[in-house]
């Protein structure tokens, strides 16, 4: 079965080319033109990728994938911007997007993101260190897994209407008991499924049943392990 992409972007023109490349490619492709068609047509079909413009009227490339999160949550997102400083470019981020492309759009790096891109394969960072974070997300959206941080345990509170499938988290982060952050999800989300990726596995106690990954991590173990939990829930109707 191909897979079925939806493309939004007020300029015609250049929504209608970049389906033609992908058409080519034998997916196939539907075009909307402003926010509040694109929601329409997410309503009623279901789309293995989101490709959304940042700068449309009405309603921008943010403002629709925080809308697509509640309506689609599980529809990987890939916006494209030609202002990497904007503001609401940070908070599409914040929503946990596969990746953003500049303008004018690299043709084979889009091509390589949506054949690899998962539905339902957003998962949370639970850390407060921004560089492993940006590692891990970095390597998880090569593999075509979308990512969220939460680098603060107030933070984690956003995850529930983002429905990720699963968290990797930290034993300790800032101004928390150890072992908090695990404890905090599974009390709050007891449906999401955890890793716990730490430095301190010999110095906390750690929850029963839960996979631990000790920092510097093995990422080819964490990856497969990742891979494997994300192919179980699929086949469980995840």
């Amino acid at each position: 079965m191909s897979r079925r992409y939806l493309l939004v972007d007020d300029n015609a023109a250049f929504a209608e080319n970049l389906a033609e490349i992908l058409r080519e490619e034998g997916a196939d492709v539907s075009i909307a033109h402003s926010g509040a068609a694109a929601l329409e047509l997410i309503r009623h079909h279901r789309f293995d990728v989101l490709v959304t413009d940042m700068r449309m009227p009405a309603m921008n490339g943010a403002q629709l994938v925080h809308q697509v999160r509640r309506a689609d949550a599980g529809l990987p997102a890939i916006v494209v911007s030609a202002y990497s400083g904007d503001s609401d470019l940070r908070a599409a981020w914040s929503e946990g997007l596969l990746a953003v492309l500049p303008k004018p759009v690299p043709v084979g790096r889009l091509l390589e993101l949506v054949a690899r891109a998962r539905r339902g394969g957003l998962v949370a960072l639970v850390e407060d260190d921004p560089a492993f974070a940006e590692n891990i997300a970095e390597v998880l959206r090569e593999r075509g897994f979308s990512t969220i941080t939460a680098r603060s345990i107030a933070e984690t509170s956003e995850l529930a209407s983002l429905r990720p499938f699963l968290a990797l988290a930290d034993l300790r982060m800032p101004l928390t008991a150890d072992g908090e952050p695990v404890r905090r999800l599974h009390a709050q989300f007891p449906w999401l499924h955890t890793f716990i990726v730490t430095a301190y596995a010999g110095e906390v106690a750690l929850p029963t049943g839960v996979p631990v990954f000790e920092k510097p991590c093995d990422t080819s173990a964490l990856l497969g392990a990742i891979e494997r939990e994300y192919e179980q829930t699929q086949a469980a109707g995840g």
